[in-house]
């Protein structure tokens, strides 16, 4: 069974690593993925800040934190997997657009896109915030696919893993400010 899967994934990679035509297309939108992570959540909290918006603030401490705990688990299960790049184990039949060393298992970029777009849609569960930002998670996934530089199980592994990290923040964020009395975090008042 193991092979056969193994087999699965690298069809699909390697069909997917054919596409020539969107390549420039996956580096940029590949380039995008840490820019539009950490920068949402700090444009969330600047805004709040200057707004005096107490509830955009905690949410972007909540993106902040789903952030965070992706990455940890992340990393954390690179290490353990330990599973090498494509290139690396098909080195004939996988073009990478650049050499990578680190893990492949699961894809980093991935779930830290699917971590930040999944923390924004539980927050805003608004039809022009769900599209666009799964839109663009996706879009990471595939990149990284054409790029040469993940097989799709790992896409698929970051996605659920980004996803999950979101979801539980989500809980636990939730629990602490019900437990907290929902205190405010912006105490100053504004006057006007």
């Amino acid at each position: 069974m193991q092979i056969y899967a193994q087999n699965i994934d690298l069809k699909i990679l390697k069909d997917i690593n054919g596409i020539s035509q969107t390549v420039n297309f996956s580096l940029a939108i590949s380039n995008t993925t840490t820019f539009v992570a950490f920068s949402t959540p700090a444009t969330m909290a600047v805004v709040a800040l200057f707004k005096h918006d107490d509830k955009l603030l905690k949410n972007a401490i909540y993106c902040t934190a789903a952030i965070g705990v992706d990455g940890v688990l992340t990393y954390s299960l690179k290490h353990i997997i330990n599973r090498d790049r494509p290139p690396f184990t098909y080195p004939d039949e996988i073009l990478a657009y650049q050499a990578l060393y680190h893990q492949s298992m699961p894809s980093g970029h991935t779930s830290l896109a699917f971590a930040t777009a999944t923390s924004l849609i539980i927050k805003y569960p608004k039809w022009y915030v769900i599209v666009p930002s799964y839109l663009w998670a996706c879009s990471v996934g595939y990149s990284r696919m054409n790029l040469g530089v993940h097989y799709p199980s790992d896409v698929l592994a970051g996605a659920v893993l980004g996803t999950a990290s979101a979801w539980v923040s989500y809980k636990v964020n939730d629990w602490f400010w019900r437990k907290n009395e929902n205190k405010k975090l912006l105490a100053l008042k504004v006057y006007r």
